[in-house]
């Protein structure tokens, strides 16, 4: 389909190769804009409203690039680009989206879409991280305001009633339709043949993570590489595992202080850290020290931690006011506080190790159980911290006390019992038999949706794309394992009639996954000064553009003793195993180690992908 553009636009950009020799003033214009729109009725269910367009340049900005994970990006170059909104609105639907875009100036463009993850239950609100690469990027609204409104402020009409349409929007649809509008929007924008290839990236951690999975699931043919981290997918039991550990210690009855938590990790850490051939105060085999340390054994060490006041930011998930109501199981009561933000006091704290406190770190590390001792979820992998676990202390009272994570908590309200509640502000009644059945809910209520664990995922892989998926091994926010589960049931869908070692090599091709040696959630681990990777998307560029497939991922040390080595990593299922203290590893294939981070669920009659 031809497009028509002002007379300015066409003198500049009467030929692609024109396109970086013409200024952006020529092509950062309304007129040109709204020629460039694809024209109402080759998006199916999608009507673009041209008046509404505004197109401005921006001149030596900075970028939020980097923010995703994996990535540094982000720098003191600025850029200079065209800031575009666009509407559209569903055919028949009466609603309104609003989508920006940054086209980077003409000189600048290489041909490249970008589309970058939020975090929490927030989609991205920034469209310039794709200026680096020389790329499109977009931002949507997705119908709810998502520019100011995170998704679990409009999750439920009122109590009871499920915005379905934000639901979706937030899962996966919103990014697709950007994606969708934004690569023909390009072309025509820069003047290119339709068709001219525009490479298409997706790069996000966390939720972010997810929400890349959801496009390489929902809208796989659309994307030539997606750089995913950390995905916190299989919702329901993602977050529901967010309340495990507050039903750990009320079921088993102690309050563990949080300086006697730090201590079983550190004290784990310190044991398992040879585990894997060297000494460097990270445990890079978290499957050798499932297998080999026993907890117990820290029993009656001494831990000592100074009184200290802090301020945790959280996931932003908290809000301003407070919320009293009446619940099925009892009242209900949580402070909403400046957004994403907890303080807490702490007094010094000294004792030894309990076999009570033990005992709540290897049921956490165990996972969820329900009472005929079915598996019903995964969890962190031992030597992960155990901040969901952390008590708060009571002034009023010297003690410590019970802490719900929003996270999980504001989960089981709102999306559970559909209350427009943050939190949980009690466990009396809940038992392992309740988290399993609250997972199963919403396993079901959001399973088209929120759950994003389709595992065909051969519309994308057909159609040539690459996924880099990666996830830090001591994660304590999303377990490590969860990535690990995913991809064997891409594997185990896609190439079932396979023997496990044709399966990897055939993956490998487009579909690589990596564990990092004791990193957190998205990000370096202050416990754990180990190795993260700095330059994903140069590495999918290079794979995707010129066919460079990477065999093993390049990681820098940040801190500690070996600060700046860089370790290859490896491609799973292979794992990372020393002779003697040096800087050489081999990459093995251990059974007893697939083993252990291989997952059934029989709680649930359904497959959990």
């Amino acid at each position: 389909m031809k497009r028509f553009l002002g007379l300015s636009a066409v003198a500049a950009l009467a030929t692609a190769s024109n396109t970086t020799t013409s200024s952006i003033s020529d092509v950062c214009t309304v007129s040109n804009v709204q020629a460039a729109l694809p024209a109402n009725g080759t998006l199916l269910g999608i009507d673009l409203i041209p008046s509404a367009v505004t197109a401005s340049i921006v001149y030596n900005a900075t970028t939020g690039a980097g923010s995703t994970g994996g990535s540094t990006s982000a720098s003191s170059t600025t850029y200079t680009y065209c800031n575009v909104t666009i509407q559209y609105t569903h055919t028949g639907k009466n609603d309104t989206v609003v989508v920006k875009y940054a086209f980077p100036q003409p000189s600048d463009f290489k041909n490249r879409f970008y589309v970058a993850g939020g975090g929490g239950y927030s989609l991205s609100t920034d469209a310039t991280g794709g200026l680096p690469y020389g790329a499109v990027g977009g931002a949507t609204d997705a119908g709810y305001d998502a520019f100011s409104n995170s998704y679990d402020e409009v999750a439920l009409y009122g109590n009871g009633s499920i915005n379905w349409d934000a639901t979706y929007m937030f899962a996966y649809q919103a990014l697709g339709e950007m994606t969708q509008v934004g690569k023909p929007l390009t072309r025509a924008f820069y003047g290119l043949a339709d068709s001219t290839k525009v490479y298409t990236y997706f790069e996000g951690c966390s939720d972010g993570g997810r929400e890349g999975m959801s496009q390489v699931q929902r809208f796989g043919a659309e994307y030539d590489g997606a750089v995913t981290g950390a995905p916190a997918f299989r919702y329901a039991h993602q977050q529901v595992l967010h309340v495990f550990s507050s039903a750990v210690e009320h079921t088993l009855g102690y309050l563990p202080p949080p300086c006697e938590l730090d201590k079983i990790v550190n004290a784990t850490i310190a044991a398992c850290d040879p585990l894997d051939g060297r000494t460097d105060g990270v445990v890079s085999r978290t499957d050798l020290c499932m297998l080999n340390f026993n907890l117990s054994s820290i029993v009656g060490e001494s831990y000592y931690c100074a009184a200290e006041n802090s301020t945790s930011l959280g996931f932003g998930f908290d809000k301003k006011k407070r919320s009293t109501t009446l619940h099925p199981m009892n009242m209900r009561t949580h402070k909403r506080q400046a957004q994403g933000s907890t303080t807490s006091y702490q007094p010094a704290q000294n004792g030894t190790v309990t076999a009570e406190g033990v005992a709540v770190a290897q049921a956490i590390y165990d996972g969820l159980h329900n009472s005929a001792g079915e598996r019903a979820y995964l969890s962190w992998q031992i030597a992960s911290q155990l901040g969901d676990a952390a008590t708060t202390y009571n002034s009023d009272t010297g003690a410590w006390e019970l802490n719900i994570p929003s996270t999980g908590g504001e989960y089981v309200a709102k999306f559970i019992e559909l209350l427009d509640l943050d939190n949980l502000s009690t466990m009396d009644g809940v038992t392992y038999d309740t988290l399993v059945n609250w997972t199963n809910i919403g396993f079901v209520r959001y399973l088209d949706s929120l759950q994003t664990t389709l595992p065909d995922l051969t519309p994308f892989q057909s159609s040539g794309g690459k996924l880099l998926h990666y996830h830090g091994e001591s994660d304590s926010s999303v377990p490590a394992a969860s990535s690990v589960h995913y991809h064997q049931s891409v594997r185990s869908t896609m190439y079932g009639n396979l023997t496990d070692a044709e399966a990897q090599a055939a993956m490998a091709d487009w579909y690589q996954f990596y564990l990092i040696p004791g990193a957190g959630h998205c990000g370096a681990n202050s416990l754990q000064p180990g190795p993260y990777p700095q330059n994903n998307m140069q590495i999918m560029i290079d794979w995707v553009e010129n066919g460079v497939r990477p065999t093993r991922l390049n990681a820098t040390v940040a801190s500690g003793a070996n600060e700046g080595e860089t370790q290859m990593l490896c491609q799973w299922p292979e794992r990372p195993l020393w002779s003697g203290n040096t800087t050489d590893f081999d990459c093995v294939t251990d059974q007893a180690s697939i083993d252990s981070w291989t997952y059934t669920f029989p709680a649930f009659k359904m497959p959990v992908y």
